[in-house]
């Protein structure tokens, strides 16, 4: 169970300030974004939201919280917080409303992951915690989506533990890594907790661990017989495959199989080629010859444009680390607050770049398709609503207005997850999520491989976020 100290002190701070001037109650709508494509790419694949779900129904402070944060001093070295407000702290219970877009699928910048409805103290203390949680595994899923889609269908086995950024940065990499299309995972205890097939052969240090290689892989099979995949390319790869090969005529006098072969250093793409020659001239037509070493989706795609007779791929150190594109950059922010009238009042912030100026109103996003096809995604405000064939201004070009092309069908993302702090959504397997993305990503490449998705503000919801602006723009001067 996370606890809600998993934050930054600005946030508790900020909670006491709008507590301390009778503001916490106070109704607020902030908005999860991120503001660009990661990796280059022209998409990314939604994740993090189940994780979240668990976070949200165990939002509390334990005793032990507000005894350490009673414990804080200011720079001057008084109590930092009151107890008056500890005491608040102790008692508090989560009563927001969340909606959000469901994990697996496709999204693109400016769009809303999550909408966070509630009490203006609430909503603040949630920023840190989410942007956590849904910046990496959105990431680490778009990531897998992309290493998949180059391995063109062929298995990708997430072998990234070992160099994740820590224990729950590996756990929530082959949860992620899953979710955006990965078919198994080398990670147990991510098996367990997540339901997520798990894979694996055996390392180096086996083969080395017996007096040479034949004995190391008879041992093996021995063992494994029904699980057997040879890591061949301890001493000399090539000699490595003969060796495996043996054994696997062994296997099949016991009525089993010899599996796979892997390999991890050197030329893949020649050394696959020669290895595949081998296996099938030997009649191993069958056993697979599985990759590591260091793979990515621009690895793989220049293996496959070299002919490599490849067809499983292990792809760790790249994918669980988001080694290109370290981090998303996903955001959090206020849009709305309600006055004592019951109004709302609308909130932005500025910026002299373009891309950092926030958007107002309380937001949904409703995609349009032709023939399954993705048309366009609008953003629109749902106190102002959206016409049925809405004009809008594209996100990456604001001055550019697009009309709505031919459509037959269109969905709201935002969906209903809690209520009042109760939850009201049924939770998806993580296999469901898993095909969302598989299908959605594969549907959406068909149509763009490489162009930017158009995506906009809905006319009426541009125009009021320039209107702001030119007010805000106005007082300051």
């Amino acid at each position: 169970m996370v606890s809600p100290l998993l934050t930054d002190l600005y946030q508790l701070t900020m909670a006491y300030g709008y507590w301390r001037l009778n503001m916490h109650n106070q109704e607020a709508v902030f908005h999860l974004i991120f503001r660009n494509n990661p990796f280059r790419g022209n998409y990314a694949v939604a994740c993090g939201l189940d994780t979240v779900i668990d976070f949200l129904q165990n939002w509390h402070f334990s005793a032990e919280d507000i005894q350490y944060l009673s414990k804080l001093k200011t720079g001057n070295g008084e109590i930092l917080f009151p107890r008056d407000f500890l005491d608040y702290l102790g008692q508090l219970r989560f009563t927001c409303d969340i909606d959000a877009i469901a994990e697996g699928t496709i999204v693109f910048p400016q769009e809303p992951l999550i909408r966070i409805t509630g009490p203006l103290l609430q909503a603040q203390l949630l920023e840190s915690t989410l942007l956590n949680i849904v910046n990496f595994q959105t990431l680490i899923a778009t990531k897998a989506s992309r290493v998949c889609e180059a391995a063109k269908g062929e298995p990708v086995l997430e072998f990234g533990m070992r160099r994740a950024q820590g224990p729950d940065g590996a756990l929530a990499a082959s949860r992620a890594a899953y979710i955006g299309g990965c078919s198994a995972t080398s990670n147990v205890l991510a098996g367990k907790e997540f339901d997520i097939p798990v894979r694996g052969t055996h390392a180096h240090s086996w083969v080395t661990a017996f007096a040479d290689e034949e004995t190391a892989f008879a041992a093996y099979a021995k063992v494994m017989p029904h699980n057997c995949v040879l890591l061949v390319d301890t001493y000399d790869t090539l000699l490595g495959v003969r060796h495996a090969i043996e054994v696997g005529k062994k296997l099949r006098e016991q009525g089993a199989e010899l599996l796979g072969i892997r390999l991890d250093s050197g030329d893949l793409a020649k050394l696959s080629i020669e290895a595949r020659a081998i296996l099938d001239e030997a009649g191993f037509q069958q056993t697979k010859i599985m990759a590591s070493n260091t793979l990515d989706e621009y690895v793989i795609q220049d293996l496959k444009q070299q002919g490599a007779c490849i067809s499983v791929w292990g792809v760790g150190t790249h994918l669980a680390t988001a080694y290109d594109c370290p981090a998303l950059d996903g955001v959090y922010k206020l849009s709305a607050l309600r006055d004592q009238d019951g109004s709302w009042n609308y909130k932005l912030k500025l910026s002299e770049q373009a891309i950092k100026i926030s958007n107002p109103g309380i937001l949904q996003v409703r995609r349009f398709f032709s023939d399954d096809a993705h048309v366009m995604d609008v953003l629109y405000d749902t106190q102002l609503g959206v016409p049925e064939v809405p004009e809008m201004h594209r996100v990456d070009a604001p001055t550019t207005r697009a009309k709505l092309p031919d459509y037959d069908a269109s969905i709201d993302l935002l969906l209903p997850v809690f209520r009042q702090g109760e939850l009201v959504i049924e939770r998806e397997s993580i296999h469901k999520m898993r095909k969302r993305a598989l299908d959605e990503v594969k549907q959406f490449l068909k149509n763009y491989p490489k162009e930017v998705y158009p995506v906009g503000l809905e006319t009426h919801l541009y125009e009021l976020k320039q209107k702001l602006i030119n007010e805000l723009t106005t007082a300051k001067r």
